[in-house]
């Protein structure tokens, strides 16, 4: 596989608009050089029995269940808050519109 030059770095930047110094255009090189090596690596691999999956683990539902509790009413809920106005919570306004 050919090496990543500086040019090539140096076009890729512009490309994506990327404002990289000329002093470090060597360093992308051999970094962008090594990842491609790696993907060439991997795409050697014979993954003929291999099944495709989304995820490398097996991922779980870690959500609790959705069973109904006792909560806390409005005045409760409101009564530790700095500020109140018209039974909720009062907070600085952010916006000049009405």
């Amino acid at each position: 596989m050919a090496a990543i030059s500086r040019d090539d770095v140096a076009h890729l930047a512009r490309l994506a608009r990327i404002d990289i110094p000329e002093s470090e255009l060597d360093h992308y090189a051999s970094q962008l050089d090594a990842i491609l090596e790696a993907v060439d690596k991997v795409s050697g691999l014979d993954t003929s029995g291999v099944e495709p999956m989304s995820h490398p683990v097996k991922m779980e539902n870690v959500f609790r269940e959705d069973i109904p509790a006792p909560s806390l009413n409005a005045q409760q809920a409101l009564a530790g808050a700095p500020a109140v106005e018209d039974s909720r919570f009062r907070v600085p306004r952010i916006l000049d519109e009405e």
